[in-house]
């Protein structure tokens, strides 16, 4: 098999790492392409240890990974208790990057570490990030020019509370800023799933009047009589109390040429404000003239029903999990909901990851930041 995971809550790091260690050196052997390693905040003070010791005994060709408030192993979520979780993949052609940036003058951005030229053609990036130094927007804006179309899965670690209080994993090292992760190769296939977290009411509409981030009219109504139709033609008071304890949300169809959308098609952002007077909607999005909206609710049924429709009928040998720490018991009631959900959906295959403070994923062909999102990425051998 080309892929192996393993799970240890073992309170003590060395014996947490020799449980995953051995566990993954027994299923996959020595020197996998990639191995993915991540570890509660209690096993953060230990990491260099824990990467070095995974470095010794599996030889791998790249190795990222952070430390994390949770961890995600196959079927299981351990939140804030000591854990450490480990998966290896044989995927082919790679290479580990570990990436900077600095803010220039005219206040654009210069990112460092990108390798110039590649003995293979990229077919994903797999990151996590320190969101207190590095601009993951900004990251994904400058790799649009540099790679369009390479999606990036991934997340900002969460370990940390300011800056410097990150650890991340870099091959046998572990650093604290910028962002570190692996350009995988097409050796293996890599297929994305972004779940928002979302569902969306109402009808999808279009956006006859906009600037920017603000939209005056929509269906050539202002955008707040349209959202307070919506809201009551559509929604019952359970729903509306949600709106009131999680926020207004507005989706926005990324690829126009869609003509049936369903989950996983809108781009979900906030809305930040309204003005009553003039009928304008702001939201944390860039809304150009002529888009097709619609409104987002977010609550544990609608993230349940999105995630279960987005891995319905998908296959995969292996999977790494991305997901919010707003997610988790935070939203579910019940433990390890997207592991689980992920195991009845997939199968009991290697999953790993760590709950991120910002989750990356492409949407419509193109990559962005996202918020209560689970960011996957389904392996399947070639």
């Amino acid at each position: 098999m080309p892929f192996a995971s393993a799970l240890s809550e073992h309170p003590v790091a060395s014996q947490a790492t020799g449980e995953v260690a051995g566990a993954v050196l027994e299923a996959i052997g020595e020197r996998p392409d990639l191995v993915v390693l991540t570890a509660t905040r209690p096993h953060a003070g230990a990491l260099e240890d824990i990467a070095g010791a995974v470095a010794a005994v599996l030889h791998p060709l790249a190795m990222f990974g952070c430390a994390a408030e949770s961890v995600v192993g196959t079927a299981h979520e351990i939140e804030e208790t000591p854990a450490i979780a480990l998966w290896a993949a044989r995927v082919g052609p790679l290479a580990q990057v570990h990436l900077h940036a600095s803010r220039l003058a005219d206040d654009s951005w210069s990112i460092e570490g990108w390798p110039g030229r590649m003995a293979f053609e990229p077919g994903a990036l797999l990151l996590a990030a320190d969101p207190f130094t590095f601009p993951a927007d900004e990251f994904l804006a400058w790799l649009e020019q540099v790679e369009p179309g390479l999606p990036v899965i991934g997340g900002n670690a969460s370990g940390g509370r300011g800056p410097g209080g990150n650890r991340l994993v870099v091959g046998d090292r572990v650093v604290t800023s910028g962002a570190t992760g692996v350009l995988i190769g097409r050796g293996v296939d890599i297929e994305p799933v972004v779940a928002q977290g979302c569902r969306p009411y109402g009808q999808p509409l279009t956006v006859t009047r906009s600037d920017r981030n603000v939209i005056y009219e929509v269906a050539g109504v202002p955008a707040i009589e349209c959202l307070v139709e919506q809201i009551k033609t559509s929604l019952d008071p359970v729903d509306i109390a949600g709106i009131e304890s999680n926020g207004l949300l507005m989706g926005r169809l990324i690829d126009e040429h869609i003509e049936d959308p369903g989950p996983g098609d809108y781009l979900v952002r906030n809305v930040v404000g309204v003005d009553r007077s003039t009928g304008a909607v702001a939201v944390e999005d860039r809304v150009p003239l002529g888009s097709t909206i619609r409104f987002h609710l977010r609550d544990a049924p609608g993230a349940h029903r999105e995630l279960r429709q987005l891995l319905e009928g998908r296959h995969a040998e292996a999977a790494l999990a991305f997901i919010c720490n707003g997610r988790g018991t935070r939203l579910f009631d019940d433990l390890h909901h997207d592991a689980g959900l992920l195991q009845r959906s997939l199968g009991p295959v290697p999953v790993t990851g760590f709950f991120a403070a910002g989750e990356i994923g492409p949407i419509g062909g193109y990559n962005f930041v996202h918020a209560f999102t689970a960011s996957l990425a389904l392996f399947r051998d070639r």
